[in-house]
């Protein structure tokens, strides 16, 4: 056996080889000589390391003679380290120097360097030649242990979640045989028969232990189901978008289920979020930064819906166990979106089952509703979801009776209904695209009928009011590289009715949409993106009402005055598209973004254009502060019976429109703490109001509108959020508002509060997951009153003929509603199976029953006034069993 090494002295430089040439450049560190007169002696400044041998050939007669060897050589090295010449300075013979020549002329060194730069330098080498004693005769090997196969698949205990890249291994030996679970959970393991102390181990689970005894060369198939860790709070990591609005909060499905006061519906969160003011009693509404209702827009998957929650203030419209994310933008959207000039909430639907069978049961005081979803083929997935309420069947039964022997049945309903479907192509070859899609319907259905009878009431009353919608949409992606195109069409029905005596009136409308959003990454610094939003409705709306000319007034003291009826019936057309383009540009740490959005309407045979643009910048101080602003214009247009001809509407409309500006930061205190401030203007101005002007036509008539856009609108404010994330046993947040929200008429008085102003609003949420498979959750708020119109106590005239009498008011909104401060409370108790999971909860509402006012009326005569009362204390109970 041979043995190159370098000798005790081989690193000294014997010789070098610098040709005159070379100047000695400056090198920090390098040490250097200076001799008399100036004169340079070059150092060795990083001597050659050896980074490749070659074993050199053993004499054959000298290793049968036993004979060892050293054999000195001299070995030239040139600038790039490899062995220009080597040479032997103390020959031994017998076949060794030019066995050991042959093997170093093979060897590859690193760059010796001579004052900081790679120089040709001379070594001197020794190469030994060394025999080994031969290897002991082998001994007779044992007969191989019989082998077994462990196969089976991993399930999360609860839901049967297949579990992927888990690892299975006998024991702890980390030398053992172990095998990786792959997307179906399934495994294989080959090891020795006999006891095998399973372990599994996999992120998010617990370790999972237990035997299995292991016959010889026999297959054992198993199934194991693993426990998460956290079963109560999950949270699903997809990777930080990029932030483009100042303001865009995300909720997602896993966390907001178990809002106290929410009943378990992820989208009535959104009430606790900044920026949202408290709707008024059962309205159900959005305001956001104190705009009118509908002046928000609510988006599920980028189509339109007309209303976010049942019967106003009940649960949305949609499955909680379908919704996948929300993202709530108060102000300064992108491009992509339009025709709103307040916000814009978008709920995101999530697909089905990929692995599986999976669903859930949910039952409690106030309705019923089952989710399913499951693989078809692969590729194909669908999910559906369904529920329907009946407190309209329980309301009647804890109604009080009338002591004047008459009746009144309050019977609320609805029902509501999606079903998705989704498929998807494999990725190709390496540049091939990739696309995707889904089909999806759903649809809602709220009807509040109120029936009083009999009794001390002067006549039967009978009120009628329903809301209806449906959906089918289509989503098709198709990715290639750095470029997505999503195409999505989809076809809408809506229906508004109301029915009050003999007034009757139904509002149908058939909307057809398409978008189309691009999106092309140009440069890592620079993304472009841009697409088309198409709609087309048309609006019937018939029914019938009190004649104006024909009242025939009863004798006095009768009830109120009857009148003759006459039947109505009114079709408008509306198409509305715009095409939309915005830039992210990053240098450095700021990005960047204008956007423009370009809108044609045709609307009731009218022409309007608008066109919006907008800028969005961030500058990234540190790895956990930012700085945000916006600006931009926004755009809605009016309502298509609006233009009608006078006296009904006024042609003259045009598209209400709002500058949004934004201010703000953004301080992530601790991996699980951020803290998120905001400060905004809104200016909203060519707003519609009611009555319209007064125009003076070119033949001298007067022509009255009952509309016009002379309405003005500003709001002001800040809002704060700090928000603890989701971890194993903790989420919550802390939500601040501080709104200003004012109105005027152009020309007209000064600036005055709105009917939607709240000036403060504090709203703090918390659930903590406590031992034995219980959560506990809380949420306060604190709302300053709503602005209404005081009533003088005086009535100012009482009209004969139709036995009425009519109060005084005083200015408008000049007073204030007493605050809103409630705590509610949720319990869970989650039982976890190995195939499913029961969920038991009692969510509280108004725990220490607060009186706070909701509305107020008066009596005939307008001299007292009597408050209207808000939900008191309200205990629901219910259960919920998944799989």
């Amino acid at each position: 056996m041979t043995f190159p090494r370098f000798s005790p002295w081989s690193l000294l430089v014997v010789l070098l080889l610098v040709a005159p040439h070379v100047r000695a450049q400056a090198y920090e560190g390098a040490r250097r000589e200076e001799v008399d007169a100036g004169v340079h002696t070059p150092v060795l400044t990083r001597p050659p390391e050896l980074v490749r041998t070659v074993e050199a050939v053993y004499p054959a007669e000298a290793a049968a003679a036993g004979r060892t060897a050293s054999v000195q050589m001299l070995i030239t090295l040139d600038a790039q380290g490899r062995v220009s010449d080597a040479q032997v300075t103390a020959p031994v013979g017998e076949g060794f120097d030019e066995a050991a020549l042959a093997a170093v002329k093979q060897f590859e060194f690193t760059p010796a360097e001579v004052d900081g730069v790679p120089a040709p330098i001379q070594l001197q080498y020794v190469y030994n030649f060394v025999l080994q004693a031969p290897p002991p005769p082998p001994e007779d090997a044992p007969p191989p242990v019989p082998q077994s196969t462990l196969t089976g698949q991993l399930l999360a205990r609860g839901s049967r979640t297949r579990v992927e890249g888990a690892t299975v291994r006998c024991g702890d030996d980390p030398e053992a045989p172990e095998a990786t679970s792959d997307a179906e959970g399934r495994f294989t393991l080959r090891v020795p028969s006999g006891v095998c102390d399973v372990r599994v181990v996999a992120g998010d689970y617990h370790l999972f232990a237990t035997k299995e005894t292991l016959a010889p060369s026999e297959t054992t198939e198993v199934i194991f189901y693993l426990m998460p860790k956290a079963p109560g709070f999950e949270t699903v990591v997809r990777g930080a978008r990029e932030k483009k609005e100042v303001v865009r909060r995300t909720l997602e499905r896993q966390e907001l289920q178990k809002v106290p006061g929410s009943f378990g519906d992820p989208i009535r969160v959104l009430q606790n979020l900044p920026g949202v003011a408290r709707a008024p009693f059962i309205t159900g509404q959005l305001i956001v930064r104190g705009a009118a209702p509908d002046q928000t827009l609510t988006f599920f998957d980028g189509v339109e819906v007309p209303l976010l929650y049942h019967l106003g203030g009940g649960p949305s419209v949609v499955n909680a166990e379908f919704v996948d994310r929300i993202d709530f933008f108060p102000g300064g959207f992108g491009s992509r979106y339009g025709r709103a000039v307040g916000g814009i909430v978008d709920v995101a639907t999530r697909k089905g089952a990929s692995d599986t069978l999976h669903g859930s049961v949910k039952v409690d005081l106030l309705d019923s509703g089952f989710f399913l979803e499951a693989p078809i083929t692969d590729g194909i997935s669908i999910a559906g979801a369904a529920r329907r309420s009946y407190v309209d069947v329980l309301l009647p039964l804890v109604l009080p009776e009338d002591p004047e022997g008459g009746t009144l049945l309050v019977l609320p309903r609805y029902w509501d209904y999606q079903v998705r479907m989704d498929f998807g192509a494999k990725r190709g070859e390496k540049g091939a695209g990739h696309s995707s899609g889904y089909v999806m319907a759903f649809g809602s259905d709220d009807l509040l009928r109120v029936v009083a009878t009999g009794g001390g009431r002067n006549r039967d009353v009978t009120v009628d009011a329903r809301t209806l919608f449906h959906r089918v949409k289509g989503d098709w992606t198709w990715r290639k590289g750095n470029f997505t195109s999503v195409v999505t069409p989809y076809f809408g029905y809506d229906l508004g009715s109301f029915g009050f005596g003999t007034t009757k009136l139904d509002a149908n409308v058939w909307s057809l949409g398409l978008r189309e959003d691009l999106s092309l990454e140009l440069r890592p610094w620079l993304v472009a993106r841009a697409g088309a939003d198409i709609r087309f409705e048309h609006l019937v709306g018939e029914g019938t009402l009190p004649s104006v000319g024909g009242i025939q007034y009863p004798a006095f003291p009768g009830a109120e005055p009857l009148a003759e009826v006459q039947a109505i019936k009114r079709v408008a057309n509306t198409f509305d598209s715009a095409l939309f383009a915005e830039v992210d540009v990053k240098a450095g740490p700021v990005t960047v973004t204008p956007g423009l959005r370009a809108t044609y309407s045709r609307i009731y045979g009218q022409t309007r254009y608008a066109l919006d643009p907008r800028l969005w910048a961030r500058w990234v101080l540190t790895e956990k502060m930012a700085l945000k602003g916006s600006l931009g214009l926004y755009s809605q247009p009016p309502e298509a019976f609006n233009l009608e001809p006078a006296p009904l509407g006024n042609p003259r409309l045009s598209y209400e429109r709002a500058f949004q500006s934004s201010l703000g930061v953004e301080r992530q205190i601790t991996d699980a703490i951020g803290l998120d401030v905001t400060g905004y203007f809104n200016r909203r101005y060519d707003l519609v109001v009611s009555p319209g002007d007064r125009v003076v036509n070119a033949d001298g008539s007067i022509t009255s509108y009952p509309y016009s856009n002379r309405g003005l609108g500003r709001a002001y404010g800040m809002e704060v959020m700090l928000r603890h994330a989701v971890t194993r046993n903790f989420f919550g947040w802390l939500a601040y508002t501080l709104n200003r929200s004012e109105q005027r008429r152009a020309g007209g008085d000064p600036y005055r509060l709105t009917t939607f102003d709240q000036t403060h609003i504090l709203t703090a949420v918390g659930s903590y997951r406590l031992p034995y498979g219980l959560e506990l959750g809380a949420r306060m708020r604190y709302v300053t009153g709503r602005p209404t119109t005081p009533l003088q106590h005086t009535f100012d005239r009482y009209d004969v003929d139709r036995n009425r009498f009519y109060g005084t008011y005083g200015p408008t909104d000049s007073a204030r509603f007493k605050a809103f401060h409630q705590l509610d409370l949720r319990l869970d108790k989650n039982w976890l199976f190995d195939r499913w999971t029961l969920t038991a909860y009692i969510d509280v509402q108004n725990v220490y029953n607060a009186s706070n006012v909701e509305a107020t009326f008066y009596d005939y005569r307008y001299r007292e006034q009597f408050e209207v009362p808000g939900i008191p204390i309200l205990p629901v109970v219910g259960v919920k069993g998944s799989f």
